[in-house]
């Protein structure tokens, strides 16, 4: 008569329990590799690049509807915020976290320029789009100005937006052909007119000065090569630093390579 308390015999002689203990620990180990290779790979969620998060302001709302089914279907681009006017706008950013606005720029109650202005004041970090429907340079001059970095036609909006949206966000510039046409016009008029532009705020001395610092020279020798004195130069470099906004030799350094006064 077999004992109760012990486990039935299997077929093959060994008691059921073992075979339990075996399948038992077969799941497990199972279930640790299943664990290690999930470790190694890690989830796909956790791998997924951040969404850019876009506050769209149209006044109209088919207008609105449209464009955010073309940024929608982007897995990299999501609209959190909509607003009907540039105040709406305004108050959108403060209560949402975007990290891209597009505004339209002919919007009642405070324009998109408008807008553009008060939300670069509001979120210095927020990157600006204005999407319109006019071809036309004063108001691309005008988005530009109010740190807009960039200007997108609603007519090829299907075709540009999303690239702009990401361009954007790397910190380039993204302008429509015409644009940049009007742009290359403009600073031509300008240098025939003989207006100052931003290559040219320095004088002759003062390039000849950044020339010689960035090439490593000391004052004194410096003084030396222009035959001034070593105040002058020193002034000279003072002047330098202010015009240019800069704070030492290394960025006078930096600022004459891009300006192509020495090699790098």
């Amino acid at each position: 008569m077999s004992d109760p308390s012990l486990p039935e015999p299997s077929a093959s002689g060994r008691p059921a329990a073992t075979t339990a203990s075996s399948s038992a620990a077969a799941a497990a180990s199972a279930t640790s590799a299943s664990a290690s290779t999930a470790s190694a790979y890690g989830p796909s969620q956790a791998s997924a690049p951040a969404k850019i998060r876009i506050l769209l302001a149209d006044d109209h709302a088919l207008v609105r509807r449209g464009v955010r089914l073309i940024l929608d279907r982007e897995p990299d681009l999501e609209v959190v915020a909509e607003a009907g006017d540039g105040a709406e706008a305004i108050d959108m950013a403060r209560t949402h976290e975007a990290d891209l606005a597009v505004l339209d720029i002919a919007m009642p109650r405070l324009t998109g320029l408008q807008a553009a202005r008060e939300l670069a004041a509001l979120k210095p970090g927020l990157r600006i789009l204005m999407l319109t429907m006019h071809d036309n340079e004063q108001y691309l001059f005008q988005a530009l100005k109010s740190g807009a970095c960039g200007y997108v036609l609603k007519s090829v909006a299907d075709r540009d937006l999303v690239a702009a949206c990401r361009a954007a966000m790397r910190d380039e510039p993204f302008l429509y052909p015409g644009a940049v046409t009007a742009l290359i016009r403009n600073y031509l008029d300008r240098v025939r007119h003989g207006e100052e532009t931003s290559d040219h705020i320095l004088t002759p001395r003062e390039e000849e000065v950044l020339k010689l610092v960035a090439e490593g020279h000391s004052s004194k020798e410096i003084a030396e090569i222009l035959f001034i004195s070593i105040k002058t130069v020193q002034r000279h470099r003072a002047n330098l630093l202010q015009k240019l906004g800069l704070r030492d030799r290394l960025e006078l350094t930096r600022y004459a390579i891009r300006a192509g006064l020495i090699e790098p």
